[in-house]
């Protein structure tokens, strides 16, 4: 486990005897002050690993850890949970990252697979000492690969980044022995940020990460800050390591992939499991279960309320609507509503939480009125719940798809430069190519984008980011974006409303003029907002933020106006926004 500001400490070699045959072994990186066997009979060896903070060890955290390590009879692999602990009157302190890490032997391990559609032969750790760095050090040109296939592509670990919801097993194969090596996580409950966020899960070394807190993708609003005093408890896990070995696999290494993939959903079907010793951590019978149907009233699209179908539905600690996308010391438990909004959320720790909800097609977030108190054994009915989304009036014009994320507008050819890695499916991979933003600049190289909303296509006239534009070395100007539409008529007494939902921002300030771009005050700002670097990162989304944002009749002239959307900050090529959905509401009703 690595904490930020710690880095790699002490090592500890674990010798596994159900991979003896396959010749690997693991060093498990952690600075542990005593050693336990906590259980060891002919089914189970659960050994723990602890390290106790002391105030004279200033270099440390004030963290009290314990690294657990799991080995049952017949199980082809092992589990591993930790317990991490602040006792109360202990001083300030700052979590930037916790993890698990596993690096294996390079000299097996060359096929990397995430994803159903992200498989493929990596390059070696020594290809990036001999490639080029590029605009950053996690990104390299690679210049003169062992595997001369590899010549050309940029190599980034920010390429193989997925969703909390999408991430439950990842891993690498190795040709001779023909072997996987899969990280499995059976439950999100312990990861911050919800079921969206997202994180790394392999890079190149090769290297098998389960990331429990970070903040990629999210900024400062993700790092846990403890007051002076503030006590705290978490188990975070387990998780499973899982290996596999199939003959076949030398020549088709996805068997494997597929075969990890059949172990993870056993997995989860077996969460919570019954077999980790230590009282911390909540068995099924300590748990409780919420049931329910959310629907959705938008009176602009139907008079009848409609099942949020396939809704995700989550238990997170008290907060405002949406506060679970940054909440990052509690546990959290999420599911996705079926077709008609029913909801089941099962194996919940007992705790006082908030239910929230965001549904695909809708804006905002949903947020229960009441908290909820789950005890152990506890089945929870709420009935029908209904979502009312942010509205004002009736939709005047809108631009994209409100799902949290930018996929759905226009996104470039990466540079022509670098050499882009060809998937059997690349679909999932268009985003995930490096050097995107630079190609706004080489698409709007004096002017910037402009959408006429009578005649423009978002897929195909909507740059996917908001950037600077590069107008020299190291020199970026700000952007700003036009936004033409016609009105037949205006209620000049009345009052419209803009939504504008962001799927990411960086390090930005969003500004909105109305048919005057140079008005001395813009009609609204975000003020600075965003440390998410999804731009950079390849990420399609960051951190979610919306605005209503009301616009005065008086400010609207009948026939032709025009939405300013400037990103006024530009010392950076990665500053910027991304679009999640732009809607335009007529007089309020």
């Amino acid at each position: 486990m690595t904490i930020s500001g710690i880095g790699m400490l002490s090592g500890i070699i674990l010798d596994l005897r159900q991979l003896e045959k396959s010749n690997l072994s693991l060093s498990l990186w952690f600075s542990a002050t005593s050693f336990e066997v906590i259980i060891d009979n002919e089914n189970q060896t659960e050994i723990s690993f602890k390290r106790t903070w002391n105030a004279s060890q200033s270099d440390e955290p004030p963290l009290n850890i314990d690294k657990r390590y799991i080995m049952l009879r017949d199980a082809p692999g092992f589990y591993t949970y930790s317990i991490v602990e602040r006792l109360e009157g202990w001083p300030l302190s700052y979590i930037q990252n916790l993890r698990i890490v596993f690096k294996l032997q390079e000299d097996m391990f060359h096929y990397m697979a995430v994803s159903d559609e992200r498989q493929r032969v990596m390059p070696m750790e020594v290809d990036r000492k001999t490639g080029e760095v590029l605009d950053y050090k996690e990104a390299v040109l690679l210049t003169n690969p062992t595997n001369p296939d590899l010549k050309g592509e940029v190599d980034d670990k920010y390429f193989y980044t997925n969703d909390n919801k999408d991430g439950k097993v990842y891993g690498w194969v190795s040709a001779n022995p023909p072997v996987g090596f899969w990280m499995i996580i059976p439950s999100n409950e312990f990861r911050t940020g919800g079921p969206f966020r997202q994180d790394i899960t392999t890079h190149v070394g090769p290297t098998v990460l389960s990331v429990f807190v970070s903040t990629h993708y999210a900024g400062e609003d993700l790092a846990i800050k403890f007051q002076q005093g503030e006590p705290w408890k978490k188990v975070i896990g387990p998780v499973f390591v899982y290996l596999n070995s199939d003959g076949s696999a030398k020549d088709n290494p996805s068997i494997l992939w597929d075969d990890a993939k059949k172990r993870m959903n056993e997995e989860v079907a077996s969460w919570p499991y019954d077999f980790p010793v230590s009282k911390d951590y909540n068995k099924s019978n300590q748990r409780g279960t919420v049931r329910g149907q959310i629907f959705v009233n938008d009176r602009f699209i139907s008079k009848q309320d409609v099942p949020a179908s396939n809704a995700y539905i989550g238990l997170a600690p008290p907060g405002d609507a949406g506060s679970w996308q940054r909440e990052n010391k509690g546990y959290q438990f999420w599911t996705k509503a079926d077709a008609n909004g029913n909801f089941t959320i099962e194996n919940i720790i007992s705790g006082t939480y908030n239910l929230y909800a965001t549904v695909p097609g809708f804006i905002g977030d949903y947020k229960y009125t009441s908290n909820v108190q789950v005890t152990p054994g506890s089945s929870i009915k709420l009935g029908s719940l209904v979502y009312k989304p942010p509205r004002k009036g009736a939709t005047l014009w809108e631009i994209g798809v409100p799902d949290r994320t930018a996929a759905e507008f226009f996104i470039p050819n990466a540079p022509p430069q670098y050499k882009v890695h060809k998937y059997k499916n690349n679909s999932e991979s268009i985003f995930r190519q490096y050097g995107l933003w630079k190609q706004y600049s080489v698409l709007y190289p004096t002017n910037d984008l402009v959408y006429n909303v009578e005649t423009s296509n978002y897929s195909r006239d909507w740059f996917y980011a908001q950037v600077t534009r590069n107008v020299g070395i190291n020199i970026f100007n700000a952007t700003t974006w036009r936004i033409i539409f016609n009105l037949t008529s205006v209620d000049k007494a009345s009052n419209y409303t803009l939504q504008l939902a962001l799927a990411a921002a960086h390090e930005a300030e969003l500004q909105v003029h109305i048919n005057d771009e140079k008005a001395q005050e813009p009609h609204f700002t975000t003020g600075f907002i965003g440390g998410e670097n999804a731009i950079a990162r390849h990420g399609i989304h960051g951190l979610y933020w919306l605005y209503s944002i009301g616009i005065q009749g008086n400010l609207l002239s009948k026939g032709a106006n025009t939405i300013f959307l400037t990103q006024t900050i530009a010392l950076t090529p990665y500053q910027g926004v991304m679009y999640d959905y732009l809607r335009l509401e007529g007089p309020h009703q």
